[in-house]
């Protein structure tokens, strides 16, 4: 794709949009400009967000939702649940009468229940169980998150009723079971494709109880579902839901104002008051729980030495590419993993200053002054936590060159970029979070845990042990207060060796057309349109 002539991208783009334009323009029919192709669609294997949009969002359900727009933890495919006092015993009971997708590929003979629990659960959790390995991927929040260590067992009770038996208490665990990779599938399905010596097709002929049915997926271009006409809820007002894959921001911007699609996601900054002015447009925004960053490599000499990280964090002028990437407002600087409105965020911490004379300073001590290279890895396009990655990569490449350090620039596909990181193979990469469920767990142990260095999650491979110890502390913690100062000691460490550049906490924005409504943005920086309508 970085060899690609820009033009040629964009003269292919634009085709395929006009043509997923002409054939949905019914007003039950809705468009999505996204910025990026899913990774696959089985969802427990990834942990992007656009595969969780085109998947999680869609097509699978878990036990438990949250309420549109906010963190507020409500019923799903459990209609109520009962904790024991110690916090060790969690009692789920589950709907009835709950429809799992027909599609060409699967007739479900029942509905969904408590085995469907047991396999979607299991099946990552249990190395004995006959899809445990199936994955290519592996299961990179249940292994990042310890659920393994976690779930002692999971009882059927009967039909409709499941009991989840911990080791040891866990304060995020509901939320938890609010996340993509709780999502719940159908054993019938698994069993009918591993009987057919064919597992590979969970990952691309999905089934799930969700809003949308899947119908097929043209890789970087579209993916197509159905209103599901069986939902629990009630069938969506929409007919047909497209998402259109549209790398280019300014592409999204110019399909949205000819009506080729009817929701842009992830606007730039820079181009919302223009999209303001657009009588025909409305533009939603809000303060996610969003973190943009740049991951250190820290298994990489000379990156395994803090002074050099360190060195890094004060040579960057964040100020500046705060300014070029989302002007005036549209993002706060960064110096904790997680935004300061979360539980444990430490108010004595100062950003890193731009001080490259410190910087170099620092270099020298390291035994690096006359520099050394590294490489910058990047995406194309753009996307919340990184509008305009080109820019972006530029400024960090100057910045290190002013210290005497060598930077490489690469661009590579979001998802190739996703797997080379996991893989370990960069030295510093642009990256984003969006908080899963609204509890500061959820940024620190799938990002920077041990297990996620482990599991390649971690992008900066970076382990201290101590930082790991105050994490899962705080995790078997329920007393909030005790909670807020294991995370405060813990973002000292962080911010002390620097595994990251942490960059900025992003506003998210969508722009719309005028006849959507029913479209509510996420804090987490999911989207759903179970509820959207065009009038």
């Amino acid at each position: 794709m970085a060899n690609c002539p820009r033009l040629l991208i964009h003269l292919l783009l634009c085709g395929a949009l006009a043509a997923a334009s002409q054939t949905f323009a019914a007003s039950d029919d809705l468009v999505v400009c996204t910025e990026a192709s899913p990774e696959g669609f089985d969802i427990v294997q990834y942990t992007a967000a656009t595969t969780a949009d085109a998947s999680a969002e869609t097509l699978f359900e878990r036990l438990l939702a949250f309420a549109p727009g906010t963190t507020q933890l409500i019923p799903g495919l459990a209609e109520r649940w009962e904790a024991s006092v110690d916090g060790l015993n969690y009692t789920f009971h589950l709907r009835h009468g709950v429809k799992f997708h027909s599609t060409t590929w699967f007739t479900p003979s029942r509905d969904f229940n408590a085995d469907d629990v047991l396999w979607s659960f299991q099946r990552q959790l249990d190395p004995q169980h006959p899809w445990h390995a199936q994955s290519l991927r592996g299961f990179p929040y249940a292994e990042a998150m310890g659920m393994a260590a976690l779930i002692e067992r999971i009882e059927r009770l009967d039909d409709y009723r499941v009991r989840f038996v911990l080791k040891h208490p866990e304060a995020p665990f509901l939320a938890d079971l609010a996340m993509g990779f709780a999502s719940i599938y159908s054993a019938e399905y698994a069993d009918q494709l591993l009987k057919a010596g064919t597992p590979e097709r969970l990952n691309s002929q999905p089934i799930g109880t969700g809003p949308f049915v899947f119908e097929r997926y043209a890789k970087d271009a579209q993916v197509r579902y159905r209103g599901n006409p069986q939902y629990w809820q009630g069938a969506p007002a929409l007919q047909r839901l497209i998402f259109a894959i549209t790398a280019d921001p300014n592409v999204r911007q110019q399909k949205l104002k000819a009506d080729d699609c009817q929701i842009a996601l992830y606007p730039r900054p820079v181009d919302i008051p223009a999209l303001k002015a657009d009588t025909a447009l409305q533009v939603l925004e809000l303060d996610s729980l969003l973190t943009a960053y740049i991951g250190i490599n820290t298994r990489h000499p000379p990156l395994d030495d803090v002074r050099v990280r360190q060195a890094l964090n004060l040579a960057f002028d964040r100020a500046a590419y705060l300014r070029a990437q989302y002007g005036e407002g549209g993002a706060s600087l960064a110096v904790a993993p997680y935004p300061a409105t979360l539980l444990g965020y430490n108010e004595q911490l100062s950003p890193w200053p731009y001080d490259p004379p410190r910087a170099r300073r620092l270099l020298r001590e390291a035994g690096h002054q006359d520099g050394f290279k590294l490489s910058i890895w990047t995406r194309p396009g753009g996307g919340p936590t990184n509008p305009n990655p080109g820019i972006g990569a530029q400024m960090l490449q100057a910045d290190l060159a002013a210290i005497g350090i060598q930077a490489d620039i690469r661009v590579f596909e979001w998802g190739e970029l996703i797997k080379r990181a996991k893989n370990g193979e960069h030295d510093l990469v642009f990256m984003g979070w969006a908080g899963d469920n609204g509890d500061p767990d959820n940024f620190l142990t799938p990002n920077l845990s041990c297990a996620a260095a482990e599991s390649g999650e971690n992008q900066a491979g970076w382990c201290d042990a101590q930082f790991d110890a105050l994490i899962s502390q705080a995790r078997q913690v329920q007393a909030p207060a005790q909670r807020a100062e294991l995370y405060r000691q813990a973002l000292a460490i962080f911010h002390e060796q620097a595994p990251w550049i942490a960059l900025a906490h992003p506003k998210q924005f969508s722009a719309l057309r005028r006849e959507v409504k029913g479209f509510v943005l996420s804090p987490m920086g999911s989207n759903n349109f179970a509820r959207v309508t065009r009038q």
